[in-house]
């Protein structure tokens, strides 16, 4: 009894980025090389019940992207309204939820179906129940907020985690989770990057709410872009492309390209708007990609490249730290780059070296996330270094 309890009371599960960051590392570091390895056949497929293409879409993104996703909500949320926020057992369970997911996605080929199910809705469930309880304080105290946003998404992704493993609505279930994905980065760097620009360089970015507000209620839209006319998806698409690069024009792109550390988040930025071009275009004409580069210029260069820095920010900040990238921490983040250059933009000029090019990228994240996981695993397993409890 004494040790359960020692063991709820670990630093680990003091708040939720500890655990699922440590998730989120050991997934960024193995699933894009153990999918090259599939896709190349150098190992078989996974014993799983769904093709290998869905089980790589599904771990990408229910994986790896829910697991720092998730670990960024659970902590933003409850600094948003002002509470504990989940922590202890809750968070436990919550991680075995989402080990207990990743198995069954795995190993799950000889599991009874009613098994399979289980393991496959219960992370996603659980967190997105804790997620709008935690919000529901605010709902409750009536603050102004667009909070209402995660509302209306995090449901959302429930169908879409479902849809992905299903063999005829493999593309809405990819293309509606990138879409959820893609409001809630638009959500979070409308946010930080006030805060980011302000500190590192006293400038105040542009923040107009009405065009603020049309980038959010327009990329909701786009989340069943799917199911639109394609020329008519196609013509938001591009509007929003629009819409981000005015935003963009007085974000002082300029001087945040100085810093890696904040340049980083504004090359994810031009990442989404750059997805949303090449999704816009591809519903008019068919391109000759080499690759799927709509959906990877999004998981590689949008979740790869800022993902690794809000890691590093968040996992330093909230554990009493200065928010300093080191050199390590840098370093990564060009690993990160590099690996994006290897996996979308290489491949069409050199389109020979396709294989070449995916092990190139798929080391890229496991140097990239072996090495955050070595720097930060110690500071998550610590205590808070300035004496506060949590």
């Amino acid at each position: 009894m004494t040790f359960l309890i020692k063991l709820v009371e670990h630093p680990l599960w003091l708040v939720g980025f500890r655990p699922f960051f440590a998730l989120a590392c050991l997934a960024g570091l193995s699933l894009p090389l153990w999918w090259v390895l599939v896709f190349t056949g150098a190992v078989p497929p996974a014993p799983t019940l769904v093709a290998p293409l869905q089980w790589h879409a599904h771990e990408m993104f229910y994986g790896f992207g829910w697991a720092a996703l998730g670990g960024f909500l659970l902590t933003a949320s409850k600094n948003w309204v002002g509470v504990r926020g989940w922590h202890g057992s809750a968070l436990m369970l919550l991680a075995a939820a989402w080990v207990f997911d990743r198995l069954a996605m795995s190993l799950g080929a000889g599991w009874p179906p009613e098994l399979f199910w289980l393991a496959h809705g219960l992370f996603q469930t659980a967190i997105v129940a804790m997620l709008l309880w935690t919000l529901f304080v605010q709902r409750v105290r009536e603050n102004n907020s667009d909070n209402y946003f995660f509302w209306i998404i995090l449901p959302l992704f429930l169908p879409a985690k479902f849809l992905i493993v299903q063999g005829d609505y493999f593309t809405l279930g990819w293309s509606m989770t990138l879409a959820l994905f893609r409001v809630a980065f638009l959500i979070m760097l409308e946010r930080t990057q006030v805060q980011f620009m302000s500190g590192a360089f006293k400038v105040d970015i542009l923040r107009n709410p009405r065009l603020d507000l049309a980038i959010k209620w327009l990329a909701v839209v786009l989340v069943f872009g799917q199911l639109l006319p394609a020329t008519l998806a196609g013509t938001l698409e591009l509007i929003l492309a629009l819409l981000l690069l005015t935003r963009f024009a007085g974000w002082f792109p300029r001087k945040a390209f100085t810093r890696i550390d904040i340049g980083i988040m504004y090359l994810g930025y031009l990442a989404i708007v750059a997805q949303l071009v090449i999704s816009a275009v591809g519903r008019f004409a068919d391109l000759p990609w080499i690759g799927s580069v709509s959906v990877h210029v999004f998981a590689v260069g949008v979740m790869g490249l800022i993902l690794p820095a809000m890691i590093v920010r968040i996992a330093k900040g909230h554990t009493g730290r200065n928010v300093l990238f080191e050199r390590a921490d840098k370093l990564v983040l060009w690993i990160m780059l590099g690996g994006f250059i290897a996996r979308v933009i290489a491949p069409q000029l050199y389109p020979a070296g396709y294989t070449m090019w995916l092990h190139l990228a798929s080391t890229c994240w496991l140097s990239a996330f072996s090495l955050l996981l070595w720097r930060y695993l110690p500071i998550l397993i610590a205590p808070r270094v300035d004496g506060r409890a949590h």
